[in-house]
């Protein structure tokens, strides 16, 4: 799942600034439970592609 969001973020579905979709429409989509979607968000945020705000959600970095 993560490997899928980075596919998107590079190819421009998810531009900088852009919000990533809620964890409950990530669970749906990928068909997961909550601690998948806690990793993946961890891996892309090392990674550097993504910034969490508390209480707002996760957004792209430039």
């Amino acid at each position: 799942m993560a490997d899928d969001l980075a596919e998107r973020i590079a190819s421009g579905e998810f531009p900088p600034g852009s919000k990533l979709p809620s964890r409950r429409e990530l669970i749906e989509h990928y068909g997961v439970t909550e601690p998948v979607i806690d990793r993946a968000m961890q891996v892309l945020r090392i990674k550097g592609m993504t910034e969490t705000l508390p209480g707002v959600g996760v957004y792209v970095t430039d």
